[in-house]
């Protein structure tokens, strides 16, 4: 069955990425980044330092959600993610906090990992409840924002109210069949490059296989409740499974919600209705555990 509505997205990622070659400069990966997921969208935001940190509130509400973007822990920022955070703002009625964390390789693991904890904290330390927090992030931001939770809880910190999930990017040794069963059909995450992402972020000598970097193989027991939204058709669906599945067995509340003919982190692309539909879904979520 055709997707008119998909092919327009595959069209608008081919004419960014198809221009990539060996001479494109990590510098011009991050504006073609965040060209594409951005849209060209600039939403209304409110900049906070967060100790030292960018960030920005989006929306108002009782609750916050603290996002932590995506882009393989090298591209993706407030402003490419920006109006993801907007549109779960509007959906949610809660306020979004959005941060920079530092980025590989510049900065390599765990650099982004202590970012977010520090932001967490921060969030904490300005009297918020934790049961007014969630936290949430998309593809890598997910898995950071899973392992911000395992490092919270070690750490001792009361956790928030729950995760949200989209398309998460939990484990760095890619271990999924889906990989390789859904390769043909993802335009985005292919093993290959997910596995260079991997290098730049933890460097040559990095370990993928700590659990501050693939947090799915972490102890998940004492977690908040976890929604998951993921395409059919993405290569990273496998990550989902493993994480529903763990999370489960760990005693922890998971939902995944996947949406069929939808590809890597497809809320970003406005052009489908299916990406309304799940921010709306999700913001009803927040709504019931943080509003």
């Amino acid at each position: 069955m055709t997707h008119p509505q998909m092919d327009a997205v595959r069209d608008r990622i081919a004419a960014i990425f198809g221009g990539w070659g060996r001479g494109t400069t990590l510098e011009q990966m991050r504006e073609g980044f965040a060209e594409l997921v951005s849209n060209g969208r600039a939403p209304d935001q409110t900049p906070v330092d967060l100790d030292g940190i960018p960030g920005v509130w989006f929306g108002e509400g009782p609750g916050v959600l603290m996002y932590c973007h995506g882009g393989g822990y090298q591209m993706g920022s407030i402003r490419s993610h920006g109006p993801l955070m907007a549109d779960l703002a509007e959906a949610s009625g809660q306020r979004v906090l959005g941060f920079d964390y530092r980025l590989a390789p510049e900065h390599r693991f765990p650099a982004a990992l202590e970012d977010s904890l520090s932001v967490y904290r921060w969030l904490l330390d300005q009297g918020t409840p934790p049961d007014h927090i969630a936290i949430g992030g998309d593809s890598a931001g997910a898995g950071l924002a899973l392992a911000t939770l395992l490092a919270a809880r070690d750490a001792g910190l009361p956790l928030p109210a729950a995760a949200v999930f989209l398309s998460p990017w939990v484990d760095m040794l890619a271990r999924s069949e889906t990989y390789d069963t859904l390769a043909e059909l993802d335009p985005l995450t292919q093993r290959g490059k997910v596995l260079a992402m991997v290098r730049t972020y933890l460097g040559k000598d990095g370990d993928p296989s700590d659990t501050r970097a693939t947090p799915v193989d972490g102890d998940l027991t004492g977690l908040p409740p976890i929604l998951v939204h993921v395409g059919r058709n993405e290569t990273v669906l496998g990550d989902s499974t493993l994480l529903a599945d763990r999370a489960k067995a760990a005693g922890t509340e998971v939902e995944v919600v996947v949406w069929d003919d939808m590809i890597h982190h497809f809320q970003v692309f406005p052009e489908l209705d299916e990406a309304r539909q799940s921010i709306m879904a999700i913001g009803d979520y927040l709504r019931e555990r943080i509003g």
